[in-house]
């Protein structure tokens, strides 16, 4: 209802300042209602204005250092003061805490790293589509070469995503996934629908991490399901595309 209080979930072991947000707290209205962060759903703009005015408020983020970019299901990164609306891509980074990032999702796992040797950080949206085209090793790779950060020493949060019992897929994503060189376990037959797959791309995630240097041990979920949880998050599966989008931010450790 409107008026609720603002949800923002965390994870402690994830060393820093971050959040995820959930449907609570917003003044948006039918499909979107509460807290849609979505300026690309047919929303009332001026509700989501007052939307991401509180996430931000909420967050403690000034709205003019508050990093977004055109996500597009690649693998191209860009730094927060290179970032903007129009620019496509789908990660960013930076290590002024000045800047906090803002990624969209509503099914695609937000992907947050840090380092917290020297403060640097990454916040990446990854569908399926970007895990295949590399989305997280170019996050790997953007920390490492423009901030000197070691893969070994960074701390990883895999924010509310579609897990694997809920994501229903045909072979053809299968098929791009064993051409990119991710193993079988990042899919199994669909029991229920012969020829169907039911796809983790948490685990794609983690396979893709493992692969650059990433500690398994250092890599945090708090196993939230978008699909599976109508009343806490927006699902474009579920939803069937008529839905919310939500926010996973992040801000370098000072």
């Amino acid at each position: 209802m409107e008026g609720a209080p603002i949800e923002l979930l965390r994870l402690d072991s994830f060393p820093a300042p971050h959040a995820f947000t959930t449907k609570s707290g917003g003044v948006s209205e039918g499909p979107y209602a509460e807290l849609n962060l979505g300026r690309s759903v047919d929303d009332d703009p001026d509700a989501v204005n007052e939307n991401r005015r509180l996430v931000l408020e909420a967050f403690g983020a000034d709205p003019e250092r508050t990093a977004t970019i055109h996500q597009v299901h690649g693998a191209e990164v860009v730094e927060a003061h290179e970032a903007g609306p129009e620019v496509r891509a789908d990660g960013i980074v930076t290590d002024d805490p000045a800047w906090t990032l803002a990624i969209s999702v509503a099914d695609c796992a937000p992907v947050l790293l840090v380092d917290p040797a020297h403060g640097a950080v990454a916040a990446l949206h990854a569908g399926w589509r970007g895990v295949v085209a590399g989305i997280v090793d170019a996050g790997v790779e953007a920390l490492a070469g423009r901030f000197g950060s070691r893969p070994d020493r960074m701390r990883v949060a895999i924010g509310p995503h579609i897990s694997g019992p809920r994501y229903q897929v045909g072979p053809e994503v299968v098929e791009a996934f064993m051409d990119a060189g991710f193993p079988d376990g990042v899919a199994r037959p669909d029991p229920d629908a012969s020829g169907r797959f039911l796809l983790s791309v948490d685990a794609a995630v983690r396979v893709a991490l493992a692969r650059c240097g990433v500690r398994p041990g250092h890599v945090a979920d708090g196993g939230w399901c978008t699909a599976s949880d109508a009343r806490r998050f927006f699902s474009h599966r579920r939803d069937r595309g008529s839905t919310g989008r939500h926010w996973a931010l992040l801000r370098p450790p000072r």
